[in-house]
């Protein structure tokens, strides 16, 4: 199968260049016009992705902050609804459910729809549900909607990794997927400085404070979706924006690397070839176990603070740190995995810190309270700071426009929504007073092995491109698989 797939790979590439076989060094020297066009589309798709990723994640994510908001006083989440702690986790696991389930089709009519229309409107739709999460009465009433914001938070973050082959080349995905995803650390930031400001307005209004949470976060998403419907690009193809000559270069570049506007949708052949391609798979499960540490810091930074001697608002106070560092720390990583070509092994170096940093974290004792909160900041930044390259290496690594949205949505959807689900049960109420050792003990064995899975994939591939260069006859260009 792995050579009728490496068959598949170089025909895909003859398609898309017109060339007999193709060989694109992608590492050559970038024209000055190329990197003028490059940094025009920054500007426009960058800063406007990042902010739809960052309003994405503190809408899935205020929920950790309203479980303990005003705690001490009777007025947070859990007691004004009835809920327990394992009913509430029930209603984060929903979530993942959901996220899993819709990752695919979304990626489907992103394409067919246009990525404006169709993210401007899970925009509205998520905001909406925020919303209306500061009126909830009942356990059942949160786990509904929080169901229904997994429907339509599922298809943005695979959405704009996809949406990314549209502009860039493979070399230059990885750092704009972590200035997206570097997003998510910041939210996280100002989440928690968010949520102590407006815990101080518990009552107002007669609404408890965590009901303003969801009400204040929830409504800049309905007003950006318009927005995003007006400014988000679609295609170079048809950006106006772009000069004529800019537009020609931009479609000439991702000739070979880049996913196609003008490509007909994804046909049966295209996802059978995808589905039954066992390096992929690989892929997948380095991303599921990536993903239960990202969704355990996601949910649970602020009652792993908690129980770090920090309480209440101070506790959310605390959660700023991690995700601050976090996101320095994301950047450089993900800036140096594209300039060295080797997204593999700074998944993998990244992976094994934050393994280090959950596995002390698990050791220490109890009363080390200081010792442990370091070792969170350490174990927040391995952990973020690996998930870009990974998704880099992956959309690189794929030669058609039809395979890449579902690779994308499948790495996701099958490794990240079960990993992310994982991750809702890992820290236990009942285990706040030991420093939630079943919690750490699991992040630090996933992320040991996502630097293994990483190290075994960087091996495949160059033994893969060994066999592709014997293979060509003299003269012969190819398509080889990045690092």
């Amino acid at each position: 199968m792995a050579d009728k797939k490496s068959e598949l790979d170089v025909e895909s590439a003859k398609e898309e260049s017109s060339a007999s076989v193709v060989q694109y060094d992608s590492s050559g020297p970038v024209t000055e016009a190329e990197k003028a066009l490059r940094w025009k589309q920054d500007k426009r798709i960058v800063p406007l992705s990042a902010g739809i990723y960052f309003l994405c994640y503190l809408d899935r994510s205020n929920i950790g902050n309203a479980k303990i908001m005003n705690a001490s006083t009777g007025h947070d989440l859990l007691t004004e609804t009835g809920m327990t702690n394992f009913q509430y986790t029930i209603s984060l696991m929903v979530f993942l459910v959901a996220y899993g389930l819709f990752e695919v089709p979304s990626n489907i009519l992103l394409k067919k729809l246009r990525p404006s229309r169709w993210i401007a409107f899970l925009m509205l739709a998520w905001g909406a549900l925020t919303v209306a999460l500061g009126g909830v009465r009942t356990y059942a009433a949160v786990t509904a909607v929080r169901f229904l914001l997994g429907v339509f938070e599922a298809g943005l973050f695979p959405g704009l990794v996809y949406y990314l082959t549209f502009w860039y080349r493979a070399e230059e995905r990885s750092i704009r997927v972590a200035f997206i995803l570097a997003s998510a650390t910041l939210a996280g930031a100002f989440g928690g400085a968010i949520a102590y400001a407006i815990g101080h307005m518990d009552g107002a209004g007669g609404l408890s404070a965590w009901r303003w949470l969801f009400v204040i976060e929830g409504i800049p998403s309905c007003l950006s979706a318009l927005l995003v419907w007006l400014l988000l690009p679609d295609y170079p193809e048809g950006a106006a924006w772009l000069t004529t000559p800019e537009r020609e270069l931009a479609v000439r570049r991702l000739r070979v690397e880049g996913s196609k506007g003008h490509h007909k949708a994804m046909t049966w052949a295209d996802a059978k070839a995808t589905l039954v391609d066992w390096r992929l798979w690989g892929h997948y499960v380095v991303y599921f176990g990536i993903s239960t540490p990202f969704s355990s810091l996601s949910l649970f930074t602020p009652s792993i603070t908690a129980g770090l001697g920090y309480h209440d608002l101070q506790a959310q106070l605390m959660t700023v740190p991690p995700y601050a560092v976090a996101y320095v720390v994301q950047i450089l990583t993900s800036w140096s995995a594209d300039h060295f070509n080797a997204r593999g092994l700074h998944s993998a170096a990244l992976a094994t810190i934050g393994a280090v940093g959950f596995l002390a974290s698990a050791v220490l004792p109890e009363d080390a309270y200081a010792s442990r909160y370091g070792c969170l900041i350490v174990a927040a930044s391995g952990a973020f700071a690996c998930i870009p390259p990974l998704l880099g290496w992956l959309s690189s690594n794929i030669f058609s426009t039809a395979s890449v949205g579902l690779a994308i949505a499948l790495n996701i959807g099958l490794g990240g929504a079960p990993g992310q689900i994982v991750g809702v049960w890992i820290y236990k109420a009942d285990e706040a007073k030991l420093g939630y050792p079943t919690g750490h003990w699991t992040n630090a064995a996933l992320l040991f092995m996502v630097a293994v899975g990483c190290v075994m994939l960087r091996v495949y591939y160059a033994l893969r491109n060994r066999k592709i260069i014997r293979g060509a006859t003299d003269g012969e260009e190819v398509r080889l698989f990045k690092y």
